[in-house]
């Protein structure tokens, strides 16, 4: 058994992958009318063609169920977020900060589907060890094991003097 990818049931293909290009910069893999690929795995699928395939009728949908959510990680989240405030979007939440100091916003597609962007956490440590703190008091602040940090930093260092 293997997980392949989500699938999201959507009710204008167009306007859905038009979303994902612009807001996420997900590109189609594989375009089969009602069925759609995209990078990063993330299918979609026409609501027509789902519930022929579920044998469901449109009323047995609940759309905006908030019951899930698709997460994406960005490296480069400070231009993500600005990116994000030229578009029209629904937000869940604004940018927020969670306890173990990963920035995230929530967002709906257009179908109401919630999608989580956060912080790559490998970038939270390096913000967090540019800012002063130690391997050890990035570790602590995260909540993730020592050698994390510590691998944070040696890449840091690495891509350091690459440039």
């Amino acid at each position: 058994m293997k997980f392949m990818n989500p699938l999201l049931a959507v009710t204008d293909m167009e306007r859905s992958v038009a979303f994902y290009r612009e807001v996420l910069g997900l590109r189609k893999v594989v375009d089969l009318g009602a069925n759609v690929t995209l990078t990063g795995g993330v299918s979609l699928q026409t609501r027509e063609s789902w519930l022929e395939f579920i044998e469901a009728s449109p009323d047995m949908l609940a759309w905006q169920g908030r019951v899930s959510e698709l997460y994406f990680e960005e490296d480069d989240f400070d231009a993500f977020a600005a990116r994000l405030k030229a578009q029209d979007i629904s937000y869940v939440h604004g940018v927020k900060e969670h306890p173990w100091g990963q920035r995230a916003v929530r967002i709906y597609d257009p179908d109401g589907h919630i999608l989580e962007i956060g912080e790559n956490m490998q970038s939270v440590c390096r913000r967090f060890l540019d800012s002063g703190m130690t391997e050890e008091e990035a570790a602590r602040r995260m909540g993730v094991p020592l050698r994390f940090a510590k691998h944070c930093a040696r890449k840091a260092e690495r891509e350091g003097k690459k440039q």
